[in-house]
Order: structure tokens, then C-alpha cells, then sequence
């Protein structure tokens, strides 16, 4: 798959999972691009090349661009996601799979969080989306204290 293409559906599913639940799934940081908004992190993931020697958890299940195509390098582990979560991702996947990595640009263009950043990359606030769906501020500061709490936890349980 075109990784820009990649990079939109799961763009689009954060931003379902943000809208629905209150939360991403990827927890990525957002950005507006020349091409819409992008899943920052991945897409660093993506164009990075590792340093000789060394091979990124990314790298052992998706392989390296050619001619800006990504593959799956072999089974991901299943465990990583929740059901939910694998149900929103086929949804996605069966609404916007087929289209073409410029119709997912413009899909992504006509979001009202993408702010056109001429060349450069502005962020996308989780709040951006939740104001552009209409949430009212009281719902965006308990989703944004909420996400604040989880990022807190994950910092403090993981390795860093």
C-alpha cells in the first residue's frame, strides 16, 4: 500500500476512535501537511531509516518504503488491539479502503481541523477535532483530562 494512503486510514481511524470513544487508538501526535493531516510518529516510523545494526519493532512488520509502498512483514501480534478497535479499523478500512491516496488527501483536506501549513506542519489539537464535531467545552476538557491521565499512567508503567 502507498504509505500516504497508510498514513490516511489511520489518520481517519484515530479520529473516529477520538469522536467515539474519547480516545485514539495509535495515541499519535497530529499534523496538517501540504497533504492533509497525518499521523505524525508513523509517518516519521515510515520515512526513518534505521541505524545500520539496528532493527525498530516497526521494522520487524512493515517493511521499508519501495517506490513509497509499505508491506506487512508477517503476522503483528493480535494482541495489542481490542476488539473494538479491530472492528473500527475494518469499518474504516471497508468505507475508504478502495479509494486512491489523492481522494484520501482531498477526504482529508475537506476535515475542518486541516489548516493549509504552506509547506511546513502545523499540530492538530485533539481538541481541534472534538470543536470541529461540535463537542462542547466542558466534553473536550474532560476527554483532553482524561487523555492527560492515560499519557501520565503510560509514561510512569513504561520503559522508557
Amino acid at each position: 500500500m502507498h504509505y500516504l494512503k497508510l498514513i490516511k486510514l489511520l489518520y481517519l481511524v484515530d479520529r473516529e476512535a477520538l469522536l467515539r470513544w474519547g480516545r485514539p487508538v495509535t495515541t499519535d501526535q497530529f499534523v496538517s501537511m501540504d497533504q492533509g493531516p497525518v499521523v505524525s510518529r508513523v509517518y516519521t516510523l515510515i520515512r526513518e531509516e534505521p541505524e545500520p545494526g539496528e532493527t525498530s519493532v516497526w521494522r520487524r512488520y512493515i517493511s521499508e518504503p519501495q517506490n513509497y509502498e509499505v508491506a506487512l512483514l508477517g503476522e503483528a501480534p493480535a494482541d495489542e488491539l481490542s476488539r473494538a478497535e479491530e472492528d473500527l479499523i475494518a469499518e474504516v478500512f471497508a468505507e475508504h479502503g478502495h479509494k486512491s491516496r489523492w481522494e484520501l488527501v482531498q477526504l482529508t483536506h475537506d476535515l475542518p481541523e486541516w489548516r493549509d501549513p504552506e509547506g511546513s506542519a502545523v499540530p492538530i489539537e485533539y481538541s481541534d477535532i472534538l470543536r470541529a464535531a461540535h463537542r462542547t467545552p466542558v466534553e473536550i476538557a474532560a476527554i483532553e483530562a482524561e487523555l492527560q491521565g492515560l499519557a501520565a499512567a503510560e509514561a510512569r508503567f513504561l520503559p522508557a
